[in-house]
């Protein structure tokens, strides 16, 4: 018994290491990332719908009748916990049910999901959670366990497809700690996909003997030059050996790149579109004689949906709803963060009213979070919160020189504006060319807008017609006590800006953000819980109130009769309708 049990292992394992049969074989690589907890196609206070993964199963399963499911890879290549209503239900409020999106991926039959910096941030329980619920793997082959030096996630899968075999290996962002908390991924590291994501190819190439090989990957395009840590995905395109497909996330660019041996896709972001990658390959006398490769993205039509996927999680989406249009307060005033480009605006004076709120601050970094985001006056629901406040960053209060504050305020406008010298047309740094990310058609910011940071607290003006060094003039603290650059502050800022984000610490003021736990005064809970705190306590988020000036300062540009007008003229080409 025992003798014929072995011969039939020798015998599994011998085929299992056998080429394909003769005969041409097909493989589709279907990709969604940065879903960003885009679970359902309707808004929940408004008969307005959205793409959504109800939208990508329905792709999904005509595609999958059109190629037959066997020869369909489906991949997402992360960012799906965080970021809209359904996700922070069950991360926050319903935590004892099978994760939401667990159940989602696995009911659509997705072969595997990476990890992504915003599934990171969530925090330990929440993601711990979700990979323990998710039957479909969970791959981030570089975050490492610092403790058995193995990966923390799992780092490859491998799949019978169409009678080939398939590796797939997932990699996560490797810039997460320039971004995130430790407290969030303790008991990780996390390395370069550069030399790293080579090795493991070699590695499961040698072992595996995959017939296609797949890198999946939550990081940006980035140049190809090796210089943006976050966006290493070209530089994987143009050097990467051994590997069919490249798929990338992370900068909601969609984008294909192709040549004759390997294909990048990024499908972009918020399930709008599809990417598909397709391989032709050949075998004859038991050798790939042929490979075709060729990419392309499926735009996804939000009116065409999985009416049976939909009925299944009726009673999640019930529940979701239910939470998130609650009355919450009032709002005495619109909220318009497009405002915060040429100005104090509301809105910011909003997020550094809450910052200031919590001792002992004295100063706030803050920047508008939402591209274009509105909340009208009247009755706010929790809803709204998540326009206000997309994000789960949290609040820190760090120690800060006043030079310190300067130096990251200067870094902040140099990416903001522009200096108003002769010749030139533009205050605000735009190009006439559309941003994907942000959905504009035409004029777009440079740079991102959710790093431009103003600061409450202080009495300054921005100079327009100086360059960085010299714009900011910083007359006084809120309360008219002299701000002096050699004195010591508390700051308040994100977990995003703490852990490096947008680089203002670190490159502006020359700030370790690796040791910024050496400069912590005080740690608070994400900020839109502390909004939804000063709500329960307040009832009503009042102009007046939150746009005192002994308490947020003040700021503008100057000087106005140069500022004003080319801010309106920008600001009409960013927003016609402004």
């Amino acid at each position: 018994m025992n003798r014929y049990f072995t011969l039939f292992i020798a015998l599994v394992s011998l085929l299992s290491c056998s080429s394909p049969k003769d005969g041409d074989y097909t493989i589709h690589l279907l990709t969604t990332n940065d879903v960003h907890g885009r679970y359902f196609d309707s808004l929940y206070v408004s008969n307005s719908t959205r793409p959504s993964l109800v939208s990508v199963s329905a792709y999904v399963d005509s595609l999958r009748n059109l190629w037959g499911k066997e020869n369909i890879v489906l991949l997402d290549a992360g960012d799906c916990l965080q970021g809209d209503n359904a996700s922070f239900y069950y991360n926050f409020i319903d935590t004892t049910s099978t994760h939401l999106y667990a159940r989602m991926v696995d009911y659509i039959g997705y072969d595997a999901v990476i990890v992504g910096n915003h599934d990171i941030e969530t925090g330990h329980r929440v993601y711990d959670k979700v990979m323990s619920d998710m039957k479909t793997p969970f791959l981030a082959a570089n975050a490492i366990d610092t403790t058995t030096g193995k990966p923390y996630f799992e780092d490859y899968v491998i799949l019978k497809k169409g009678g080939l075999k398939v590796a797939v290996i997932g990699f996560t962002n490797a810039n997460i700690k320039n971004w995130l908390s430790p407290k969030l991924w303790s008991g990780m590291e996390f390395k370069s996909l550069i030399p790293m994501a080579q090795e493991l190819v070699d590695q499961v190439r040698k072992e595996e003997k995959p017939d296609v090989v797949i890198v999946a990957t939550h990081t940006g395009c980035g140049s190809g030059d090796g210089t943006q840590y976050e966006g290493q995905g070209l530089d994987l395109y143009n050097s990467l050996e051994g590997v069919d497909f490249v798929v990338c996330a992370h900068d909601h660019r969609p984008v294909i790149y192709q040549n004759d041996s390997i294909c990048l896709v990024n499908a972009g972001s918020h399930c709008r579109n599809l990417g598909h990658g397709q391989i032709d390959l050949r075998f004859e006398n038991g050798k790939l004689v042929s490979k075709k490769l060729s990419g392309e993205l499926i735009y996804v039509d939000k009116k065409i949906v999985d009416e049976d996927m939909k009925a299944e999680f009726a009673a999640d989406f019930k529940a979701v709803k239910d939470f998130t249009t609650m009355e919450v307060g009032t709002l005495m005033t619109d909220l318009r963060t497009r405002d915060s480009y040429a100005g104090m605006s509301d809105y910011l004076n909003l997020l550094h009213t809450l910052s200031l709120n919590c001792s002992p601050a004295q100063i706030s970094f803050a920047a508008p979070l939402t591209f274009n985001g509105f909340v009208k006056k009247g009755t706010i629901l929790f809803n709204d919160l998540f326009t206000i406040y997309p994000f789960e960053n949290q609040l820190y209060v760090i120690k800060m020189t006043g030079k310190e504050v300067k130096d990251c305020l200067e870094y902040s406008y140099e990416r903001w504006i522009n200096t108003m010298d002769s010749g030139q047309k533009h205050l605000l740094k735009i190009v006439n060319a559309p941003d994907p990310r942000t959905g504009t058609r035409r004029w777009s910011f440079i740079n991102r807008s959710y790093n431009f940071d103003s600061a409450g607290g202080l009495n300054y003006v921005v100079d327009v017609t100086e360059k960085e060094g010299n714009r900011i003039k910083i007359a006084s603290m809120a309360d008219g006590t002299p701000f002096n650059p050699d004195a010591e502050y508390n700051v308040a800022v994100t977990s995003y800006r703490a852990s490096g984000g947008g680089g203002i610490l670190r490159e502006g003021a020359g700030i370790d953000t690796d040791r910024i736990d050496d400069r912590v005064v005080e740690y608070y809970p994400e900020i839109r819980d502390i909004l939804y705190q000063y709500l329960l306590e307040n009832k009503v988020i009042d102009p007046d109130i939150i746009g005192n000036p002994s308490v947020i300062g003040s700021w503008k540009f100057v000087p106005e009769n140069i500022a004003d007008s080319a801010l309106k003229d920008d600001m009409k080409l960013l927003f016609p309708r402004w």
